[in-house]
């Protein structure tokens, strides 16, 4: 295959794999502010959409990290990166349909692992810069935002504990908006850049930008477009999910969950960690539960969702591995590989529309399992 055209290929899969991290991750920014009231389910989407564009403008720092820290760009080509691009979308499709919130972060890492390490040899994988810049924080940035959380939801209640319920509510509904906002902007500074870094990465390896180069405007603005787009069509079935039975949450909670996220994944991106924001949203939430009361979480409920976060990126690393090692094999192997990744999909939507999840669904969802003032989340 011409290596220009095997470019654009590879430019346009991490664009589709933005817009799937897009909508696979709607929840982590919106689900508190729907659960609650703040925001009517489409005016939320909406919303983060464009603080989703923004955000993404703001910082290359965790491109960078994507580009020219986690696999060696001298021992890779587009190909195999390509590979790991499928197996990144398709454990997204995958999780998606099942309305399961796992990490798009984690599933982009393990299929780039995955497919360098096959493709290449494992020391084509940077291990030592993986562990520092996204094992260790994807571990420690959901603690610090849960402890953040309760320290702020125990301080909220306290302050507010005169306040009449109703008012109360009202006031932090307000301040859910606000929240929001910068929750939105934060997964935009941190989600949105590993596309830019996967790009970025794929044009050094084509030799079209010289190593430990910033992504190009062009880059930019696309993946920023593309993760936006995503988010408006919203993450119907996973925010569905999360509204059967992790934490019973009021207004005061959620607007304490949603500043604590936002807060930690906004410093994570201003030092280049490439965080999963599903870890740190859902980080948020439960520390919001325990500080309202010390059983406030189902942890049979977190339980699985844990366990979905372990198998996420060797899951997608080995599916990663499978289409890299294909897709190095020449022309063939990347049609084969494409070809595959297109019918998967296809039989995923297809398979959705049988079933579909809508904004309906959600708030119906919510007002089924609501005492006065609290939802389900």
């Amino acid at each position: 295959m011409d290596a220009s055209l095997l470019v654009i290929v590879v430019v346009v899969t991490a664009l589709a794999f933005d817009f799937t991290n897009g909508f696979h991750d709607t929840a982590n920014s919106m689900a508190t502010s729907i659960a609650t009231g703040a925001l009517r389910p489409r005016t939320a989407v909406a919303f983060s959409a464009v603080l989703n564009l923004v955000g993404a403008l703001l910082s290359v720092e965790v491109a960078k990290t994507i580009s020219g820290g986690i696999v060696d760009d001298a021992r890779i080509t587009p190909a195999i990166v390509f590979g790991g691009l499928v197996g990144a979308i398709l454990w997204n499709l995958v999780t998606w349909y099942v309305g399961l919130p796992s990490s798009s972060s984690h599933a982009l890492f393990g299929g780039l692992i995955g497919a360098t390490w096959i493709a290449s040899g494992a020391d084509a994988v940077h291990f030592a810069k993986v562990v520092d810049k996204v094992v260790v924080p994807s571990v420690a940035a959901p603690l610090v935002a849960g402890i953040v959380a309760l320290l702020a939801t125990v301080l909220t209640y306290r302050l507010s504990r005169r306040t009449d319920e109703k008012v109360r509510d009202r006031g932090f509904k307000t301040g859910q908006i606000a929240s929001a906002a910068l929750m939105s902007l934060a997964h935009g500074t941190n989600d949105a850049q590993k596309t830019m870094g996967i790009i970025t990465l794929t044009l050094i390896t084509a030799g079209t930008l010289a190593p430990g180069s910033e992504p190009p405007l062009w880059v930019i603005l696309s993946a920023a477009v593309a993760i936006a787009l995503g988010t408006y069509l919203g993450g119907w079935r996973i925010t569905h999910t999360l509204g059967k039975g992790l934490t019973t949450i009021e207004a005061p909670q959620g607007f304490a969950a949603q500043t604590s996220a936002a807060t930690v994944i906004m410093a994570s991106s201003h030092l280049g960690f490439a965080l999963s924001t599903t870890h740190v949203a859902s980080g948020g939430i439960m520390g919001s539960g325990l500080g309202r009361r010390l059983d406030g979480v189902r942890w049979g409920v977190a339980g699985r969702m844990a366990l979905a976060w372990l198998f996420t990126l060797p899951a997608a690393g080995l599916v990663g591995a499978l289409a890299g090692k294909v897709a190095s094999l020449g022309t063939a192997g990347v049609v084969a590989v494409a070809a595959v990744g297109i019918a998967v999909s296809l039989v995923i939507w297809l398979m959705s529309r049988r079933e579909p999840v809508r904004p309906e669904h959600v708030v119906d969802e919510l007002a089924a399992q609501a005492e006065p003032h609290k939802v389900v989340l």
